[in-house]
């Protein structure tokens, strides 16, 4: 069952001078993991793309997740005490809290110098250590010739400040996401639960001035290194110079620019080295056949729509209708395969569910001014990693050709599938479907019970 739909129990854990909010799920060894400021461990969960992230993580690990204090749902803490050493205390006290004797660590973005000062501080409770798009140092020195200047930094910080908690925050580290305004959106409302202002500009000028370089060397655990070849923010001659300063380190450099959150950042081939470094075997995608209902939708006249409304408004309009799209789907069960453009791939595992999902979508996209349609099939589909396939796929994507306006148009076997629900259909006679053997008998949907 995806974690998104069963989110682990919240537990807090005693600082001695405040309480930082945790959660342990998962199974296999421990990995205690230290993320960056931008982190709610209750507000997360509300993104499809944090439980896959998760899923595949405690598939392989026992995660232990925490909110530093001063973040997300933890003890706030005075702005003059944010410190590295406040940090490791909250990372040991959870340790402690959750029964945890021996850890592997994982430090993302910020919380990569934390836990690398945890490993040397403490070798006795650290099994092994993996950064992703961490740092030792942040800005430029005589020897650090890649780090940042001095006037860039005071120009970055205005603008940091200037954009906290907005969508166009995201723009410097997630730059294949520049268009994908529906997705800064729930960003930025994820770093406004996640940060008050005033702490994000605190922990900026921290980690700004922090320089761990004298203490790599102390580090004696296995560590794994991953950074972003073509990253201009989080940029991987950071990762290079751990990777040569810390004894016997590995280093792994994944195509790509997009650093941080750590679950958009195409995370599978992150998890890939992950799983290898940390249990000996690296996945490999299984394929798995399974009975699920697919679901296809677009929006009717979308083109006609964005020549009306202009470039700002059409995306506006479509990050609506993506968050209402995922709030039905999430509501009667069902899980987003793939997004593109103004259309949804889902598969349901009830087709009563399905129908009745896409027949309120339908139903209520004309509140935001639009119309859309959708096609259904029940049959067997193919699960290869987060990708779907197979026959059943390719027939639903043809049935909702066979709809040229608004409507829910489903084939045969859901209307047979769905007898005794109440669920009412128009019969719209047989048709033959491109690349699709045989005629198909298919039906419109015009009532719900």
């Amino acid at each position: 069952m995806s974690l998104l739909r069963n989110p682990p129990e919240t537990h807090f854990a005693d600082t001695g001078e405040g309480f930082v909010a945790y959660q342990t799920f998962g199974q296999g060894r421990d990995l205690l993991f230290f993320t960056d400021i931008n982190s709610n461990v209750e507000v997360m969960w509300e993104y499809p793309a944090v439980a896959q992230y998760f899923d595949r993580l405690s598939s392989f690990t026992r995660v232990t997740y925490f909110d530093s204090r001063g973040t997300g749902v933890s003890d706030p803490i005075p702005y003059d005490v944010i410190s590295i050493d406040n940090w490791m205390d909250d990372g040991r006290a959870v340790m402690d809290a959750a029964g945890i004797e021996r850890a592997a660590l994982l430090g993302d973005v910020e919380g990569g110098p934390t836990a690398m000062l945890f490993a040397a501080t403490y070798p006795d409770r650290v099994s092994a250590l993996v950064l992703t798009n961490a740092f030792a140092r942040w800005t430029r020195a005589e020897d650090y010739a890649f780090g940042m200047p001095a006037a860039t930094l005071d120009n970055l910080m205005i603008w940091l400040k200037q954009n906290v908690g907005k969508p166009g925050f995201f723009d410097v580290v997630l730059p294949s996401y520049a268009d994908d305004d529906a997705t800064k959106k729930w960003l930025a409302h994820f770093q406004r639960t996640a940060v008050p202002p005033g702490v994000f500009e605190m922990a900026f000028n921290w980690y700004s001035q922090v320089d761990l370089r004298p203490i790599l060397a102390s580090i004696k655990v296995p560590t794994l290194i991953i950074t972003r070849r073509d990253a201009t923010y989080h940029r991987p001659e950071h990762g290079e110079y751990l990777a040569e300063h810390i004894p016997d380190a590995k280093l792994v450099e994944l195509p790509g620019a997009d650093t941080s959150p750590y679950f958009l950042a195409d995370p599978e081939p992150v998890l890939d080295e992950i799983e290898e470094f940390l249990t000996g075997v690296r996945a490999r995608p299984v394929s798995d056949r399974t009975l699920a209902t697919v679901m296809f939708t677009d929006i009717v006249d979308s083109t006609g729509h964005a020549v009306r409304l202009g470039d700002e408004r059409w995306l506006n309009l479509l990050g609506d209708h993506n968050r209402l799209t995922r709030d039905y789907l999430h509501r009667y069960r069902g899980i987003e395969r793939d997004t593109s453009g103004d259309g949804f791939l889902a598969t349901f595992d009830g087709p009563t569910r399905a129908v009745t999902c896409a027949a309120e979508l339908q139903r209520t996209m004309p509140d935001l001014g639009i119309q859309i349609r959708a096609g259904l099939h029940t049959g067997e589909v193919e699960l290869t990693g987060d990708d779907i396939g197979g026959l059943a796929v390719h027939i639903a994507a043809r049935v909702i050709d066979a709809e040229p306006g608004s409507g829910v148009m489903v084939s045969s076997t859901v209307k047979d599938l769905v007898v005794g629900s109440g669920i009412e259909f128009e019969d719209r006679g047989s048709h033959r479907l491109k690349g699709v053997p045989d005629e198909w008998h298919l039906y419109a949907v015009s009532g719900l019970p």
